[in-house]
């Protein structure tokens, strides 16, 4: 998605929505570059952007996040965003903090010292409570329920 370092006018540069529908052989010049009217439900190209879109090579490519973390042998999985109940690893770093600040005296030194120790302190059990508490809140969304109203179901059974 980037020039190459020895192209004459933009090395190292990220290329255009135009630029890649040109690579392609799918640039329309009787269509606009990007629309308003977008339908994400339609296969209409009413745009470069939208013919783009559906072009299953640019909608499978994966990111070089992902592309990066599975060539060192590792899974990525991307959460979904701004759902904290979904996340368990923001449980265990609030524990963390936790522990941090109530055994803290505002020194590096202390916080080098503490930071091991912080980490074993959350238990398996603790985790393992989160992650039930997790499959609740999945399973709340699964249902279709709203954040409040899953939000509701998950204290209902916890309490």
């Amino acid at each position: 998605m980037v020039y190459p370092p020895d192209h004459p006018t933009n090395p190292n540069v990220p290329k255009g929505i135009k630029a890649v529908l040109v690579e392609c052989g799918l640039y329309n010049t009787d269509l606009c570059g990007k629309c308003e009217r977008c339908d994400p439900n339609s296969d209409v190209a009413c745009c470069n952007k939208r013919i783009l879109e559906q072009w299953p090579d640019f909608g499978e490519q994966k990111s070089l996040v992902q592309e990066t973390i599975e060539s060192l042998g590792h899974m990525c999985i991307f959460l979904p965003k701004f759902h904290c109940e979904l996340n368990p690893i923001e449980f265990f770093w609030g524990q963390v903090k936790k522990y941090l600040c109530d055994n803290c005296d505002y020194t590096f030194d202390t916080l080098k010292t503490n930071m091991p120790i912080a980490l074993k302190s959350v238990s398996v059990n603790t985790i393992r409570l989160w992650k039930h508490h997790l499959y609740q809140w999945m399973n709340a969304y699964h249902l279709g329920l709203t954040t409040r109203n899953a939000q509701l179901r998950v204290k209902q059974f916890s309490s």
